[in-house]
């Protein structure tokens, strides 16, 4: 009985300094990924609307939406999208016009989907085809080539991760719609 208290005490002891060393370094790192997150929006938005001369960054029903500006007249929106693929959570910069009915590109902030796979998501390829997508209709995706100028070809072995893009982006721009207008 005594060698049962004596290991789990032991044991406890060794989980309580290392949950305090994770601590530690969580707190010490929290500013840096901080700093970097808002690093990578402000490049996706550079990237995206390299046109804009200015950026007024507003709230939305607490999601905050970036007006892009050039020489003061409005040219579009940048806002974050968010939602679960297959591996995790996909964040990514969406620009559109301001009346909604194209978007002008995306860049994949953050994404665990599988790497060879999934990850095909961050390439040139597959972000390329959301360059000036008409999405007057809800964005469709297909295995073919497109026919339609509001559809994009899934990732063949990533079709989870492509159709995951969709649907975060159908209904991050349906919601921006609501608020906008």
């Amino acid at each position: 009985m005594k060698e049962v208290v004596k290991i789990s005490t032991t044991l406890t002891l060794i989980c309580l300094i290392c949950a305090f060393l994770l601590a530690l370094a969580y707190n010490a790192a929290e500013g840096k990924i901080a700093l970097n997150q808002k690093k990578a929006i402000q490049e996706s938005i550079n990237v995206l609307a390299s046109q804009a001369t200015k950026q007024k960054k507003t709230k939305i029903n607490g999601k905050n939406l970036w007006e892009l500006y050039h020489n003061n007249d409005l040219i579009g929106y940048a806002v974050i999208a968010a939602g679960q693929g297959y591996g995790g959570e996909i964040k990514m910069m969406a620009v559109v016009d301001t009346d909604l009915k194209q978007i002008q590109g995306i860049e994949i902030i953050e994404s665990n989907e599988t790497p060879g796979l999934g990850s095909k998501i961050q390439e040139k390829d597959f972000k390329n085809q959301f360059k000036n997508l008409k999405v007057i209709k809800p964005i469709e995706y297909t295995k073919e080539k497109p026919t339609k100028p509001n559809q994009i070809q899934t990732i063949t072995g990533a079709t989870i991760s492509s159709k995951s893009v969709v649907k975060i982006l159908n209904k991050e721009i349906e919601e921006l719609s609501d608020k906008i207008k």
